[in-house]
Parts: structure tokens; sequence; C-alpha cells
């Protein structure tokens, strides 16, 4: 894997770059819709590559392990050829889940032993095994295998939990190390910084992390509910840390303005469930502002969803059918909802990138951060 940047903003850490993968190259800054279970909710494959232009999906270790499996995902050869994307893949280690599983997990420092949310069916995951499973899987980038903090955090614990999540790092990075992919591609690893919301566990963190020279580096346990304003602050705290050549993971985040801030802060690569949920729900995020489709005030406006963005569901589709469709809990709204919101996301962060280029970026943000918060 190849990381190169090829502009930076003059007023902010924003930059523009393009990472190279077995799958194709990404350019960066980029948002990766979730794919948890090896499908993005509700959209093709074809919609997620033509009409989305995704160039870079994300799928999940702990979902994939359980279901469909590991024997079924190598009889497919792998993740890509299972799910038919021909593109890259992120997965993400299963900490997250393992986080969200607290009642039904007990950490130690193994590894995690935790109960199916399909069948409560027990199972173990330690760092070197949750390598050996997403090389299985067969991802571009895989994650490191950590422990996701909660918010708030005690800094006690805070303090001990970062500090198991460098020992199973190093445990992660020599399993990686000795083994090989099982497709005829290169995999890249990528460590997790952690620390909560304290700045000297942050700090800690992120030079461990860049002390170990991986490929790329990610940032974990943010927007677990902490206010912006502190999701912001370690972010920018751990990039002014981490090496500037290599590219930077905010996992899990966010809003669209989330992600415009970030970008400011120096992170290159996002992904969050957001623009899915958000949209079965009936919250649509459009360069205007944000829409409530279920409120009334849409039922007789017979104007395309978003016509600035220029794809076919936004140019062919009403918001007025939209919500006819989302009220009647039509399978069909959730679809054009989803198809939507991230064509939107991918817009916003390929305008961010043609605003870094041209030199703009700032400006641009500080207007578009104001006009995407606003509720039409």
């Amino acid at each position: 894997m190849q990381f190169t940047i090829s502009n930076k903003d003059q007023n902010s850490n924003a930059r523009a770059g393009e990472l190279t993968t077995a799958h194709g190259n990404i350019k960066t800054p980029i948002f990766m819709p979730v794919g948890t279970a090896g499908s993005v909710k509700a959209v093709h494959q074809r919609e997620l590559k033509e009409d989305i232009q995704a160039q870079i999906i994300l799928g999940n270790t702990y979902h994939l392990y359980l279901r469909p499996g590991l024997e079924v995902l190598q009889k497919a050869g792998g993740l890509h050829k299972f799910n038919g994307w021909d593109k890259p893949i992120l997965t993400d280690s299963g900490g997250y889940q393992v986080y969200s599983l607290s009642g039904t997990r007990k950490i130690k420092e193994e590894g995690v032993t935790f109960k199916s949310h399909i069948d409560g069916s027990s199972h173990i995951f330690s760092p070197e095994g949750v390598m050996d499973i997403q090389r299985k899987i067969g991802a571009d980038i895989i994650m490191a295998f950590d422990e996701c903090t909660p918010y708030p955090c005690d800094y006690e614990y805070a303090r001990k939990s970062m500090d198991m999540t460098h020992r199973w790092l190093d445990r992660c990075i020599k399993q990686f190390d000795k083994t090989e992919g099982h497709y005829g591609y290169d995999q890249s690893l990528f460590p997790i910084v952690q620390g909560s919301t304290y700045k000297d566990l942050r700090k800690r963190s992120a030079e461990e992390i860049a002390s170990k020279g991986r490929e790329g580096n990610a940032i974990g346990g943010l927007s677990v509910g902490e206010p912006a304003e502190d999701m912001y602050e370690m972010t920018e705290l751990v990039c002014d840390i981490l090496p500037q050549d290599k590219p930077r993971y905010l996992m899990g985040v966010g809003t669209p303005a989330n992600i415009l801030e970030c970008i400011a802060l120096g992170v290159d690569m996002f992904d969050c469930v957001m623009p899915t949920r958000n949209a079965r729900n009936g919250m649509l995020f459009t360069t205007e502002g944000i829409i409530n489709i279920r409120n009334k005030k849409w039922e007789d406006d017979f104007s395309p969803i978003d016509p600035a963005l220029g794809s076919y569901v936004d140019t062919f589709y009403t918001k007025a059918y939209l919500r006819h469709l989302i009220h009647s809990k039509e399978i069909l709204g959730a679809q054009i909802a989803s198809i939507h919101n991230l064509t939107f996301y991918l817009w916003l962060v390929e305008q961010a990138r043609e605003q870094i280029t041209s030199g703009t970026f700032y400006e641009w943000k500080e207007k578009m951060v104001k006009k995407l918060m606003t509720r039409l």
C-alpha cells in the first residue's frame, strides 16, 4: 500500500492524497460506506460503484465471523468474491462490537469472550485470532484489535484499557507479520489510538502507535457520546503526532459537519452508519441542510430531492414521493434515501478535495458547516 499527498490547505491541516491498494486507488479525503455484514444496507453494489461512486467500503469482522462464517468466505475466495465488490475493502476488527456488547462479554489480557447476538453461543476473540480472521476475510486494510472505552470513562480505566490495547497491538503486529494473505494480494494493518478524552493518554497512545511504523493509523474511541468539542480537541492532538506521510482514519465519524471539521484537522478517512441508518428513518442530508422527510411540509412538495447532486435518485424522485414511501414503510423508500445520503457524503468529501486542491478549503468549510447544520 502506498499513500501520496498531492495538496495541502494553507489555512488548516487539510490535505488531498491518494491511497494505492491491491484493489484500486482511493482519493482522499474519503468516506467509506459501512457494509457491516458484507452489504451496505438497501444498496446494490452497482449503485455503490456507478451512482454513489464509492471507492472503498467497510466490513465488520465480528459480524462476518458469525455469519456467513469463515468457511463460506474462504470457499468463495474472500469477501471481494463473495459480495461482488472489486474495489478496496476495510474491515473493523470487532473492537467496537465488543464495546457495544457490554452485557455479554468479558475482557481479559488474553482477549475477549462474548456471546453471539444471533444464537447466544460463546466465542473468543484474541489479537492473534482477529488477525487470522481478517486474513481469511481478505480486506485490503485490516484493523488492530483494541478496546473501545465508553464515554464518560474513569481516567484509571481509560489508562489500563489503553495500555492493554498497546499490548494487544504488539501481538497483532507479530501475528500479522508472520502470516500471509490467503488470496494472492497484500493487506495492510492499521493500529488504533485510544485514550478516551484525556490529553496525556491520547498523546502517549499516538506516540506509541506512530512508533510502530505501519502503513496507516487510526483514531478510535471517539464519537461515543462525548461533546463534539472534545472529539475535535483529541483529533487535533493526535493528528499533530501521527506521521504526516501516512493516512489517518477517524473511526465512526460522523455528521457532515464533523467530517469537514476533522478534514481540517488532518484526517483522511472516515466511516459511519449515520447516512444509511438515518436514511431508513427519513432523515436526509442535503447540500442545503437537513430534511426530515416524514414532516407534513413535504407532503405535496414535488421538487426533486436534491438536484444539486445530479444523481439519478435526486433528480428523478420527488420529496413528496419519498415521504409517501417512508410513511408506507416501502422498501424502495429506504433504498432511495440511502442512495441519496451516501451520494451526498461522497459528494461532500469530493468537494472538500477540490477545495483543498484549489486553495479555498478553509473558507468553503466555514460556510458549509453552518449550512449543513441547518434544519430545513
